[in-house]
Formats: C-alpha cells, structure tokens, sequence
C-alpha cells in the first residue's frame, strides 16, 4: 500500500538512483537520432530559476520523446567561465594574502584545475535534483581535450582563411580585471550624473564658436574633431575648418557627418575616438586620428598635458572641469540622469579603449547564418524573435575574441623576434613555420591572451559529438534538432553556433530554436537581488518537491509571454501531486490493479467508454502540443484531465459501480486501473518523480522503468461520441447547479429541490437514469419534470433546451443576497473605473514600467471577469 503521504525528498532521492543505475539518458534502439544541445552552465554557477526553467522544458522534451522511441541524445557539459571561475580563485588567493601573481602561470592555472575538481560539480548536482536525464556518460567541458582540439583548430583555420586577424579596435575594457569583456558581461546601470556644455572657439574665427556637450569631460583630452550634420544649415560653413581644443591647443577638423543630430543639444558632437564606439565608427568614416588617453587602469597616459598625466579618471575630471571654468569655457552646467556601462564582476565603469586584440571577421561568417534561419533551415520559436536575430546578424561588427586572463584557451599564436605571428595548432608546429619563414631556428613568445568563452561554446554543437575527428556520433546526430535557450544570448551564443555549424560543418546546427521567456517575479517584476524578489528554485523544491515546480514553469511557459512566478503557484501544483497520490491510493483501496490484456476499447458502460475516449483525446491533443513546443498547452491538457475528468467525475461517477460489485465492479477496476497507468505515461515527461514512483508501486512492473516505457497511442475506436454526449451532458447538469449554489452562497450542507422546466424527453431519461449521482453530487433533492417555477424564490439557469430552477426559500435570504450581490458589483465596477482612470492616463502609460501596465490590464480583465459573474448571480435570482 502506498504510504498516506507523498514525500517528495524521499521519492526523488530513490528514484534518481534508479535512472542513474539504468542510464536511461543514454541514445538507444534504432529509433530516429534526436538531439539536443544543453547550454553549458557556468562551473561557477548555482541553479537560479533561469536554469530551472530551461532544463525543465529540455527534459520534458527528451523524456517525450524517448517515450516515443527515437534514439534521443541529450548532451550535457559545462562552460569553463574564464572570468567568473578567474575572479573565485583569485579571491580565494587574497584570503590567503597571496595575488596571482605569486604564481607562474602554469601554476596558477593548476590551483584553478583544483577548484573545478572540488567545487565546480554543484551545478550539475544542482540539475539532478531538478530531475534531468541528459546522457550523463557523455558530459563534456570546454576545456577538455577533445574540445581544446577543436578551439585550436577552429582558430588556426579561420586565421589562415584570413578570418581570424589582429586589429587596434575599440573594447569595453575593465580597468579593475584588466581585460576586455563582452556586452553581455556588462551592466547599464543608473546614474544620476551632469552634462557639461563647453565652448570650443573656431580657428580664425573669433566671434564664432561650437558648443559641445558632454557626460565625461575628461575625455576631452582624446578628442580629434567635431562633427555636425552637413544637413545643418547653421553650421555648414564651418565644415572643413578647425575648432581649437581648450586646454591643449589642438586643431580639430569640423566633420559633417550624420552622427551629429541637429535636434539634440547644440547639433555639434565632440567627437573623441579612441574612446567612445560611435566616435570610432565616425573617425573611421573621415579618416580622423586616434588618440589613446588612458592607461589599462583608467589613470591618464602620456598622450595628455604634463600636468594631468597619472591621474585617475575621475580626478583628472575634477581638475579639467576647474581649469575649463577658470578659462570661461564651461558654458553651462545641468542634472543628467543616464547609464553607465559597468562590469558586471568587478563593479567599475568600463572604459571604451583602443588596444590591440583578436578579432573574427563576424560579417562574412554571418552570411551563411542569415541565409539558413531567411530560407527555413533553422527555424526559430516563436518567430518574433527571427527579428532580433536578422538586426544583430546584418548590423554584425567584428567579434574581439580575445581577453587578458590566465584560466582559458590560449590564443594558439607565437611571435617571432620581429613580432611576425605564427598561428599554428601546436609550439612544435609554430617553430617549423618560424624556421621555415627565417630559414633558422629562433625564439618564440606565445601570446599571453585566452579566447572569449563564447568562442569555444560556439563550437558546442559539432565539438561535443567529437568533431574535428568524423565520429559516428557526429554523423547520427549533428544537425541537432532543437536547442532551448533564452532570449539574451541570441545574438552571442545562437548566432555564434550558427557561424561555425555553416562554416565548418556545412550545415545548421539546429534545425529549430525555442527561445523562452523571462521568469518574473508574481507581479511583472524582473527579479533582482536589490529588489529583494528573486525566487530560488532550490528551495522550493526543497518545500514544495521538484515536480511541482517542474510541473509550475512548463504550465506557465506560452510561446512569446514572460512567465509571473509566485510561490502559491508551486504550492498549487504540489497540491495537484497530493491530489494524484491520493487518487493512487483510492485506486489501490479499491483493488483497481492493472489487469493484463486488457483492451479498452472493449469496454461497454458509457462512463468507462466516456473516460477511454477523453483519455484518447487528451494524449492526441498532448503530442500535438509537444511537437510543437507549447509547453502550457500540454500541461494544462493532462491537468484537466487527471484532476477533473479523472479525479474529479470519474471516480466519482464510478464509487457506486465499485461498491455494488458484479460484472459492471470488474470492468470499472480493470478500466480504472489503465486510466491511471495512462495518466502516469502522459504526466511523466513533466513530472518524472511522482509517476515514476507510482508506476513503480501500482502494478507487477518486473523492474521496468517508466522512463523507458512508451508513449500512449491510440488509433480509431476509442472515442465513442454517444457515451461521451451523454456522460458531458451529466457533468454540465452537476456543474450548473453547483456553480449556481456557489454563486448565490448556498449553504454547502443544504439539500435543496431541483425543477426542471421544459426538459426534453432524452434529459428527463438521463436525469431518470442518473438520479442517484445528480443528487449526491449536486446536493438537490427530488428531481422533477415542471411546467411552473416554485413559488417563494427560486434560482434560474439554462442548459441547453431546459431551464434548471432551485427553489430556495428557507434556504437563503433573497433580499440580503441580493444586496450583497448588488454591493460587490458596485465595489468591483469602482475598481475597473479606477484603473481605467491609470490606462487612459497618457503621462501613465509614458512613465510606467511595461510590466506594471501588462499588471494594470490583467487586472481590469479580472474585475470584468467579477462583474460579470456577479450579473450572472443576480440574474440567476431574478434581478
């Protein structure tokens, strides 16, 4: 007998040992390969609800389709997280009073490996609670062997195609880390700062000047020229003259250039190259020089005035703006709220700064990737997205590849005495070229640089299955078939996959994308360890068990709709896995076993035939959902079916079949029994514990595992459309009469009479034939045929031909409840009258957060939703 409770810790322990013990994520049979690429969580990373929600819909997915039997590889591995996992080990060192600069290179990087051993598991710890089945046996991290190989490989083809190249460009450079970071590793962050407006005199020209504005005036010490819009009648005569330089003398050339916005400002752009990216793009564009002010700590360099040389920015900001007033050039003052670009680990401003890196000729890779996601190849979900992907795609700058850390893939290049460069996939292989080009033996230096992470989880799809050797599976299982992934990495991990998969694969990586959304907090919010509303995943499953939080994120997940998750939602689910033990042990009380050979469609009473097809139905409608990636529709689908056809009518309707025995008691046990075994079958891709370990208890399994079991098909047969009318139709009657009591306020004990008023003769022989349920589950008494409504009070309503009266006197207070039903209207009819104050408020709708106006229409529709109800009640009562 199952125990009175259902312990999720107790369950999900014992049965993840099951699945690790069977191996359950390893491809078998000789289905059709379907793959799925994990994204590689950071070795550093914790399970935050972002995880939670990507793997739950990963495995969903894989345990569908496992179910089905094609020959399902899920891979997983982790990302070696170069400044991430840098900075831990770093901080580490600093508790012990060391810097990592106590150590050589190698063996900082050793102390790094010890680390991973030690603590770079708890991810993966972490996504086995949550009950994924990935292939375990095959899980791989990026900077192991086989995946190194592939990095230096991909880098040394790409460079001698003339790909991969070194270039002085712009790069958000981390004065504090002392590297150059990507975009996604950096914050804009809320600044409450000024705007300067400064005047620059015109050479030759001295009643004439140019005001410029500007948020970092220390900058201007790296300024080249001005740019205004040659459309700018104002300023068109002083294109191609000189503007002077405040503090430094220097002539800079006035530009026109389109960069300048005649409405913003003066129209006039100071313009300073080397260390803002649109200044870059306009120096380039005309030619202008590039002067590097700034040291790698942000401090002032050699390329400024004696007396501001060494200092740090912000100092050098406060004698520069004291000078510039001295000289009567600060124009102007004024507040200017804006944001700052910040590192997202090291927590300074970064610096735009010109510096020598590694870069990718990301245009020319990216055609192919355009062309694969505009033809059809890959297809991404929901298509809104295919946007974001064109714009970053066709807009594409050249990809800095290349950071100044130790924990990562060194760049595989080698300088020669004359600083020529050898890129070659080994130091022996760089010396042969090194003595091939000198035509002697020399020294080598190899570039202290590693990879952007991204680069090599770009490779992740090929390099995983084994590539650059041609590995069986490879060729099983790349293109891949699906990647779920979220929305911010479209552009620096989907799009980067796509590049290498077309460029050394020759074909997609992916033939579709499912992007899904944010995971909000319950009111719109974005989560946010300042606001105080993040929501860890851990812990509720913890609480509530990892099937109901599992069960919660797939039954939010609506293609292209951010997900509002509170913790009453888990707590609901978790109630829907209570309601599924219980109705477990009902059956097991019952001795409703599974019965061997038994064919559904062979059953005769109309509640069983009901039931059969319903459950035919609902797997249908649930592998349609699942194909097509709706994860809500498939959760929902096997809700409203497992608690309310199943639990809450079935075995309802099948208590007296159950307690009067005899042949009608056989088949109802036996068509029970399948009912729950299917229910199991359907639920298990989204709530693998409790299945597991109901299917485990339930019936004679010999050891089998449900993981392993097979998906419910039915063909023709099943659905019997005149037992399916005719059991509808006494759950409509039931629900009528309930909902009607409910909204009248009823009392739940009273027993109160049912007319029925115009009833055809098929009604009055269903309401004849199942008297006995209506009447206990719909708490009336004495159904009856009339032609006349009761005198004394009576509640109305109609299904379908009939009209359904409850005669209610004695029983409720008809004027007091009218009043009461009178009085909410009014309350709820104030409620959407005060938010439709706040949406046709135009100063609202400008200021106010998306998420706060998507709350403030949800809400309206819900008091709609009241008021309506309420209207209904009176009606009902005959207002």
């Amino acid at each position: 007998m199952l125990d009175k409770t259902f312990d999720p810790k107790t369950v999900e322990s014992r049965q993840s040992e099951r699945w690790d013990a069977a191996e359950i994520g390893r491809p078998a049979g000789d289905g059709v390969p379907f793959t799925v690429m994990m994204p590689p969580p950071n070795i550093t990373g914790s399970l935050h609800v972002g995880h939670a929600l990507n793997h739950t819909l990963q495995d969903v997915i894989v345990r569908y389709r496992r179910m089905k039997h094609d020959r399902v590889l899920w891979q997983p591995g982790t990302d070696h997280a170069g400044i991430a996992t840098q900075m831990i080990v770093e901080r580490q060192l600093a508790a012990e009073g060391k810097s990592r600069l106590d150590f050589t290179r190698d063996a900082f990087i050793e102390r790094v490996w010890e680390w991973k051993a030690k603590s770079g598991g708890a991810i993966v710890n972490q996504l086995h609670r949550l009950g994924t089945s990935p292939d375990w046996s095959r899980e791989r991290f990026t900077m192991d062997k086989g995946l190194s190989d592939a990095v230096r490989k991909v880098f040394v083809q790409l460079h001698k195609k003339g790909l991969i190249y070194r270039d002085k460009r712009l790069v958000n450079w981390d004065p504090k880390l002392h590297t150059a970071i990507s975009d996604l590793e950096v914050e804009a962050k809320p600044n409450k700062g000024s705007l300067w407006h400064l005047r620059y005199s015109i050479a030759g020209m001295p009643d004439r000047f140019l005001v410029v504005a500007t948020t970092r005036p220390e900058t201007m010490l790296g300024d080249t020229a001005v740019a205004v819009n040659p459309q700018d009648e104002r300023y068109q005569d002083l294109i191609g003259r000189h503007a002077i330089l405040p503090l430094v003398g220097r002539l800079l050339p006035i530009v026109g250039d389109d960069h300048a916005d005649p409405e913003t400002g003066s129209g006039a752009v100071k313009i300073t190259p080397a260390h803002d990216f649109n200044d870059f793009e306009v120096a380039r564009r005309h030619g202008l020089e590039l002067i590097n002010i700034f040291d790698r700590n942000a401090h002032l360099n050699e390329n400024v005035p004696e007396r501001f040389q060494g200092l740090e920015r912000y100092e050098a900001r406060k004698r520069i703006l004291a000078e510039l007033e001295e000289l009567g050039v600060l124009e102007r003052v004024e507040p200017h709220d804006h944001t700052l670009p910040t590192g997202d680990r090291s927590g300074v401003a970064i610096e735009p700064w010109l510096t020598d890196q590694w870069y990718v000729d990301a245009a020319t890779l990216a055609k192919p990737a355009l062309a694969a996601v505009e033809d059809g190849r890959t297809q991404i979900i929901p298509a809104q997205w295919e946007k974001t992907y064109f714009d970053w795609l066709r807009n594409i700058q050249p990809w800095c590849i290349s950071r100044q850390l130790w924990w990562g893939h060194r760049i595989p290049a080698w300088y020669g005495p004359d600083h020529y460069i050898f890129v070659e996939e080994s130091e022996t292989e760089a010396h042969a070229a090194a003595r091939a080009h000198y035509g002697h033996d020399v020294e080598l230096v190899r570039d202290n640089d590693v990879l952007d992470t991204w680069f090599s989880s770009a490779l992740w799809p090929f390099s995983t299955l084994g590539w650059p050797e041609q590995t069986p599976e490879l060729s099983q299982h790349y293109p891949t078939d699906l990647l779920i992934t979220s929305f911010d990495i479209i552009f620096f991990w989907v799009a980067r996959m796509m590049m290498m998969g077309m460029h050394f694969m020759g074909d997609v990586p992916f033939r579709r994308v499912y992007i899904h959304a944010l995971v909000r907090d319950e009111h719109g919010q974005k989560m946010s360890k300042t606001k105080g509303n993040v929501i860890d995943p851990l812990v509720l499953i913890e609480k509530y068990g990892a099937d109901a939080l599992r069960f919660t994120l797939a039954a939010l997940t609506a293609q292209g709709r951010d997900i509002r998750l509170s913790e009453s939602r888990v707590e609901g689910y978790r109630n829907f896995a209570t309601k599924l033990w219980n109705a477990a042990r009902f059956c097991q009380m019952n001795e409703c076993h599974p019965v061997a050979g038994f064919d559904p469609a062979a059953v005769k009473l109309p509640v069983n035939r009901w039931a059969v097809g319903e459950l035919a139905l609902t797997a249908a409608k649930m592998a349609e959902a699942l194909d097509g990636l709706r994860f809500s529709e498939a959760a929902l689908g096997i809700y409203q079916f497992a608690w309310g056809s199943f639990c809450d009518w079935y075995l309802e309707f099948t208590k007296p079949l159950l307690a009067a025995g005899g042949g009608g008691a056989v088949e109802t046990r036996a068509t029970t029994a399948w009912l729950l075994d299917r229910i199991l079958l359907l639920l298990h891709p989204i709530m693998p514990f409790i299945t597991e370990e109901l299917f485990e208890k339930l019936g004679e399994r010999d050891g089998r595992l449900l993981a392993t079991a097979s998906w419910p098909e039915f063909g023709e047969g099943f659905v019997d459309d005149g037992a399916r009318a005719e059991i509808d139709w006494l759950v409509r009657i039931i629900s009528a009469i309930r909902s009607t009591r409910s909204d009248i306020n009823v009392p739940a004990s009273a027993i109160i009479p049912l007319v029925l008023k115009e009833a055809n003769a098929e009604s009055l022989r269903r309401v004849e034939q199942y008297r006995g349920l209506i009447e206990r589950m719909a708490r009336v008494d004495a159904a009856e045929p009339s032609r006349e409504v009761p005198a004394g009070g009576a509640a109305r309503v109609g299904l379908d031909e009939m009209t359904i009266i409850l005669p209610l006197a004695g029983t409720i207070d008809f004027a007091e409840e009218k009043a009461r039903l009178d009085k909410e209207l009014k309350r709820v009819a104030g409620e959407i009258e005060k938010i439709d104050k706040k949406l046709g408020n135009a100063q609202f709708l400008e200021r106010a957060p998306e998420e706060v106006v998507v709350e403030q229409r949800e809400r309206r529709m819900d008091y709609a939703a009241a008021a309506d109800k309420v209207r209904n009640a009176l009606e009902m009562l005959g207002s």
